[in-house]
């Protein structure tokens, strides 16, 4: 009996390869994607691979039939996949098949899962500023705290993604009105700042012990590289836990809130859209269901028969 196939024995790993660098130039990925996407190109080589018995290669996938991605995707769900990480998955697989076949080529339809949508759990703005001054207390060293400050009121006041934060170039300095952030692929769009984001923002760059020069990022670690996102979560974990508040309650969970409570006050979807930095006008769709939520949810706490 022939041993069974390791994915070494597959000509088709070298466009895997080659769909990493695609990933990075031409798509502009993150590399937390890039490495998501790769490793999903390896196993779905491999399962084939076991599954036909055969060594794959390009031409294989160039004529890979519906039924094939079909019982990949059941052995990924046999492995414990949920839909959400399932319809993941096929996204990377699709976009993999798309590569290796040239753009337009047709690439088998499979039913993706459901996923259902969750509605985001926004903070209350009081919640929203304990959290960002409870940070920065736990500190002994004032740049540090007032960096934890800054960063948080940003998050808050601008609704930027935690990255995007990380990634702002101390070259911004000194701060106007209104930044421009580089978001997913690469896209840069312009973000008002509300006036304490800009004072808790210069507070800490008067404060930093480490020269803010363009070319270098805005936010530093304790020793003076960038600052990690880590970081930053670790010190909301902390945070929260001290004010008891949701566990939900994330530096993401800052966007959001940033999001619904604009909504709240009359900002229509295009221009949240905008703000938000979405590339489609259904991702910002889901705050008019999470401002809905939230009506309900004071409805419910304020009315004497609900």
């Amino acid at each position: 009996m022939a041993a069974p196939l390791t994915l070494d024995d597959h000509p088709a790993r070298q466009a895997a390869a080659a769909f990493a660098d695609h990933l990075r130039r031409n798509r502009l990925r993150s590399a937390h994607t890039v490495r998501a996407y790769v490793a999903t190109a390896h196993r779905l080589i491999a399962f084939l691979g076991r599954h036909r018995g055969e060594a794959i290669d390009t031409g294989f996938l160039s004529a890979i039939e519906p039924a094939d991605l079909r019982a990949y995707l059941a052995h990924r769900r046999g492995e414990g996949l949920t839909n959400a990480s399932a319809a993941r998955e096929l996204s990377a697989v699709r976009t993999f098949l798309g590569f290796v076949n040239g753009e337009g080529a047709a690439i088998p339809r499979v039913q993706a899962p459901r996923v259902k949508r969750g509605v985001p759990r926004p903070v209350t703005p009081a919640e929203a500023k304990a959290l960002a001054k409870d940070a920065a207390d736990a500190h002994d060293v004032p740049w540090l705290a007032a960096r934890d400050l800054a960063v948080l009121l940003l998050l808050y006041g601008a609704g930027l993604r935690v990255g995007e934060a990380m990634g702002l170039d101390a070259g911004l300095l000194p701060l106007g009105e209104a930044i421009t952030v580089t978001g997913k692929g690469n896209k840069a769009r312009v973000v008002p700042l509300l006036p304490v984001v800009r004072e808790a923002i210069q507070c800490y760059a008067e404060l930093c012990p480490y020269p803010l020069a363009r070319g270098i990022m805005l936010f530093r670690g304790a020793k003076g590289g960038a600052l990690d996102a880590a970081i930053v979560r670790k010190a909301v974990r902390a945070a929260r836990g001290r004010l008891g508040l949701s566990e939900r309650t994330t530096p993401h969970a800052l966007r959001h809130s940033f999001a619904t409570h604009l909504l709240g006050r009359g900002a229509d979807l295009r221009q949240l859209q905008e703000l938000l930095g979405h590339a489609s006008l259904s991702s910002t769709q889901i705050y008019t269901a999470v401002d809905a939520t939230h009506l309900m949810d004071v409805y419910r706490a304020a009315h004497p028969r609900a």
